[in-house]
């Protein structure tokens, strides 16, 4: 599970079918930035599938790779990360952030 920020929605010229009842949204990963590294200017995009909802600017925990697929079994979809949860609030505690001995 990653966590990415929303910077837009992204809009097809033809919908696929399997692609109704949902949205896709422009992300950039945040997991840098918030265990206190610098944001890497250069970071890819990813497209999101959503249907709960995220707006541009919201926090959102991704699930991508094999596991994006899962909440839509046994049905087959073409989706490669997939909005798990939208994020009010992250708290990460500075004494773990010390014992990762990130640099």
């Amino acid at each position: 599970m990653k966590i990415h920020q929303v910077l837009g929605s992204v809009t097809l010229n033809r919908c696929h079918a399997g692609y109704v009842g949902a949205r896709l949204l422009a992300t950039v990963s945040l997991n840098a930035e918030l265990l206190g590294g610098t944001a890497n200017p250069e970071a890819d995009m990813v497209v999101v599938w959503d249907d709960l909802g995220a707006g541009e600017g919201a926090r959102i925990a991704v699930s991508d790779g094999a596991e994006a697929a899962q909440p839509f079994r046994p049905e087959l979809k073409a989706v490669d990360a997939y909005c798990s949860a939208i994020l009010d609030a992250i708290h990460i505690d500075s004494n773990t952030l010390k014992q990762l001995k990130l640099k």
